[in-house]
């Protein structure tokens, strides 16, 4: 078996730490396949520097997740399963049922929605819509936020709906801008949601659910645990249909096989005691004579108890220690009376006293596991149980410390853990020469049939044609998605540009931006209400040459200054008629207006009227 890769494990526990998606389940071969595949796109070598990578892009992780995540799904994908679900399954599970009992399914790990409205069809078609609309309640699920928001909307392609036969989308798609959206009134009866198989808890009491090729991305201890979960979401008669991947051989005590070359299965039911069996009321001991001598008795089974005991007073000190107590630990009766925080027992092999105060303070029993000692050569593995004692009138007594030697436990359960893993490799070999006697029986079969054969070549060769067609698809796909993101930035910059319009024209002082060749680039409102030119009249025109009331071969010198960048703003003042043929004076302030590397690439000016303050109130003088 091949070792883990520190550095990709690493790397699956910091995603579970920062996002909360744990993939440490996940069948390690096809997970490293999905990761290398985004890591190749990015040009990253290893691991390590593509967590540094993930630490650094938070965006990336967005990325991660839907390469990782594979939302492969259709309509009435795998059409033979889904023909002995409607014609067979579903009408014994509703015969089954109280004709007004609701009817609940799960999809789980439903990607873009597909198998979920797929089975609303199905109920729709055996039940009638106004039946499904009072009793059925569909609740699909996945981890991925993106599929489940384009779920919810209900709406596809041409392309996805292909395998919806054309009566049955006729009579449940609307037709809408080019896309077929589902029923809305049926709609309302599917419920979308996130829900991770391996993290969160299941929904309860589902009478139908579907998990169709999910399961086969999780390894053997993922798939147990998740199977454990649907044992418990589904009811006693639930049905539970999987992808043609996946065939629960090894999960028999859970699931019944319906039909295994369909991939249907009916919950096991479990052995339980019949109901009240363990909560009866055990009838009260008749009461016997009080036998003589029992406080000597019960002291000696206490001293010769086969558990490491010490009991301790409410004030911490020693008043009972058992022989094994004194084999294991050397303290013996010498140490009664004494305070147990002066025994080394108190802090080695573990701190005590903490457990000790907490077990009187809460009055509950703490329980402590793998703790580690070492006795002579041998390493023992021991449980610790702290224990209130508590009187009739329910006053703390003191308390007890117990020691479990549970050595041979652990190691029997390491030998089971290893036995386990032996035969679980035992199974998969034997899966491996299933695989191959049952390829070699086809080569055989395909050698006598040879008409049979070429017709499975001829197949063979028209599904490479479609995948070279869904791969083409794909790829436009992706096209379009740049072409969207184009789009977008687009959108932004035409954003960017209006924002800086607003705060140019916002500006009380005139701006004009002149490049390095002295041709405007930029000219505001207040300089068009200074110098009566329009914007379009002035951009792309030479400065110099402007036909304003400024004297703009004054500017030059300011000009030079500035493009050479040897200085930082310079300003000056200089008399001007503006357009409404007054004299001003007009400071003028010479900025460079420098690139991200520095460089001057043009000169910002700003103009401003001197005598602007007062130029108000004259004008209202003269109107």
């Amino acid at each position: 078996m091949n070792q883990p890769d520190p550095e990709f494990e690493a790397l699956l526990e910091h995603v579970k730490a920062t996002r909360g998606f744990d993939f440490t389940g996940y069948k390690r071969s096809s997970l490293i396949r999905r990761v290398d595949r985004r890591m190749a796109v990015l040009g990253v070598d290893n691991y390590a520097d593509y967590l540094d990578h993930l630490e650094l892009h938070g965006e990336e992780f967005t990325t991660l997740f839907n390469t990782i995540l594979i939302n492969v799904t259709g309509f009435f994908r795998d059409a033979t399963a889904w023909d002995f679900l409607s014609t067979d399954v579903v009408p014994k599970l509703l015969a089954t049922t109280s004709p007004t009992a609701p009817v609940r399914v799960w999809s789980a790990g439903c990607a873009s929605g597909e198998e979920a409205y797929t089975l609303a069809i199905v109920l729709a078609e055996l039940m009638g819509p106004d039946e499904f609309r009072d009793r059925v309640k569909i609740y699909a699920t996945d981890v991925d936020e993106e599929a489940l928001s384009y779920a919810r909307h209900g709406t596809y392609s041409e392309r996805e709906v292909a395998g919806v036969p054309p009566e049955l989308l006729e009579k449940y798609f609307e037709r809408s801008g080019g896309r077929h959206a589902f029923r809305k009134d049926l709609r309302r009866s599917v419920i979308f949601g996130r829900n991770d198989l391996v993290q969160d808890a299941p929904i309860s009491r589902i009478d139908l659910l579907a998990c169709r090729n999910t399961l086969m991305y999780f390894n053997a201890e993922t798939q147990a645990r998740i199977l454990t979960r649907f044992h418990f979401a589904l009811a006693d008669e639930g049905v539970l249909f999987l992808g043609k991947a996946e065939m629960l051989l090894s999960h028999g005590a859970l699931f019944l096989p319906i039909e295994l070359k369909r991939r249907t299965f009916r919950k096991a039911p479990r052995l339980n005691p019949p109901n009240g069996a363990m909560f009866n009321t055990v009838p009260p001991a008749p009461s016997r004579a009080e036998l003589a001598g029992l406080d000597v008795l019960r002291n000696e089974a206490l001293l010769a108890a086969p558990l490491a005991q010490l009991v301790l007073t409410t004030d911490g000190t020693v008043a009972v220690v058992n022989r094994q107590a004194e084999f294991m630990f050397g303290v013996s009766t010498r140490d009664v009376g004494r305070p147990f925080r002066d025994l080394e027992l108190s802090y080695r092999p573990l701190e005590l006293r903490r457990h000790v105060e907490q077990a009187q303070a809460e009055r509950r029993t703490m329980r402590i596991a793998d703790v580690s000692y070492a006795q002579g050569s041998e390493i023992l593995s021991l449980e610790v149980q702290v224990s209130p004692l508590v009187g009739p009138d329910s006053s703390l007594l003191g308390v007890s410390i117990a020691f479990h030697d549970v050595t041979d436990f652990r190691r029997l359960q390491d030998e089971l853990e290893q036995a386990n893993r032996q035969l679980e490799t035992a199974y998969e070999e034997l899966q491996s020469t299933n695989e191959e006697l049952e390829t070699t029986n086809e080569e055989l079969q395909s050698t006598v049939e040879e008409l049979e054969t070429t017709n499975e070549e001829l197949q063979s060769t028209n599904e490479e044609l479609e995948t070279m067609n869904e791969e083409l698809q794909s790829t436009n796909d992706e096209l379009q998605a740049i072409n969207d993101e184009l789009q977008d930035r687009t959108g932004e910059l035409d954003h960017a540009n209006g924002f800086l319009e607003s705060i140019l024209t916002s500006l009380r002082a005139g701006v004009i931006v002149v490049g390095t060749e002295l041709h405007v680039q930029a000219w505001n409102r207040q300089a068009q209400e200074l110098w009566g030119l329009r914007t379009e009249e002035a951009v792309g025109q030479h400065f110099l040459n402007l036909d304003i009331g400024l004297p703009t071969d004054r500017l030059r010198p300011i000009i030079r200054q500035t493009l050479s960048g040897e200085s930082g703003p310079v300003e000056l003042v200089v008399p001007a008629v503006n357009r409404r043929g007054r004299t001003v004076e007009i400071r003028v302030l010479g900025t460079p207006l420098r690139g991200s590397d520095e460089s001057v690439s043009g000169v910002i000016l700003t103009m401003e009227d001197i005598d602007g303050a007062a130029a108000p109130d004259e004008e209202r003088e003269q109107s």
